[in-house]
């Protein structure tokens, strides 16, 4: 009986020293084995390991990407005018034996060192910007210039930092009013000048059309002129050819004296009443 019991204590013993022999990594952490309080090595990849029982202590540390949430704060701009920061960071423990012996595995402690740097970058970022340029840069202009402020300080503590983002970045309610009004003013002043200088453009266009049309128009009257005297010099020379020969002459005369007895018999009135020695009388009479 007394050998059985012994059986079982040993049965025990051996159970749990295999127990505190074995560690379990997870997917999403680091395993990093201690000796004697000091980080002897880290486990990265998931799975069964061993370790020396009593000896050694196991600590974990999450692997995946974390967010940091900043307070919002007040920041001031180049020309003096203050806004209010509200921004977030995505980080991670890059090489976690740096991380404890830096940071002794304190989450706090990192997200600390992660403000103070972070602040520091968006502080010195926007004061060398003006109000203007802060506003108009809130579509990842800015986000891209705090990261390169910020460059590698974090590394000495075995943390990157993934990506830094405002969640919002505005101004403070008393001046916002003002501030966007002037804005505008700003911008209808802008458009007031592009719209001077679109009416000047337009005026000189204009002119410059408007003395070619003058001289187009000038010159075709001219040509036109010169063709109605040409015209009527044939005319007259036609005329002249016509009333040169007798034949021609009574046949233009007869021409003419019907076209003018034509032109005469307007309304609903068709008698004429002609003088015996009209030239369209003398024509009916055959004289």
């Amino acid at each position: 009986m007394k050998m059985k019991n012994i059986a079982v204590i040993i049965g025990i013993a051996v159970v749990a020293l295999a127990g505190a022999s074995v560690t379990v990594t997870q997917q999403n952490e680091y395993k990093l084995i201690r000796q004697f309080g000091k980080v002897d090595r880290v486990i990265s990849e998931p799975g069964i390991s061993f370790k020396i029982p009593f000896i050694e202590s196991t600590q974990s540390l999450p692997k995946e990407t974390l967010l940091y949430d900043l307070a919002a704060s007040d920041v001031i701009t180049k020309d003096k005018k203050t806004m209010i920061s509200d921004s977030y960071v995505l980080w991670r423990i890059q090489d976690p034996l740096k991380f404890a012996q830096t940071l002794n595995c304190s989450l706090e402690s990192s997200e600390s060192r992660i403000n103070t740097a972070v602040y520091n970058a968006t502080k010195n970022v926007i004061s060398s910007l003006s109000q203007d340029q802060v506003i108009t840069s809130r579509d990842g202009e800015l986000s891209e210039q705090v990261m390169d402020a910020i460059g590698d300080n974090m590394e000495q503590y075995g943390v990157q930092l993934i990506k830094f983002e405002t969640k919002r970045l505005d101004l403070p309610d008393d001046n916002k009013a003002a501030v966007y009004e002037r804005m505008i003013s700003e911008r209808d002043n802008i458009a007031a000048t592009y719209t001077a200088e679109g009416n000047s453009e337009a005026k000189v266009i204009r002119n410059a059309t408007d003395k070619d049309a003058t001289i187009q128009i000038s010159d075709a009257k001219k040509q036109a002129e010169i063709l109605e005297a040409e015209g009527e010099q044939e005319y007259m020379k036609i005329l002249a050819q016509a009333y040169g020969e007798e034949e021609r002459s009574e046949f233009y005369s007869f021409v003419r004296s019907l076209d003018a007895l034509k032109a005469s018999m307007k309304g609903g009135n068709k008698t004429i009443i002609l003088s015996s020695d009209s030239p369209i009388a003398q024509i009916f009479e055959g004289k």
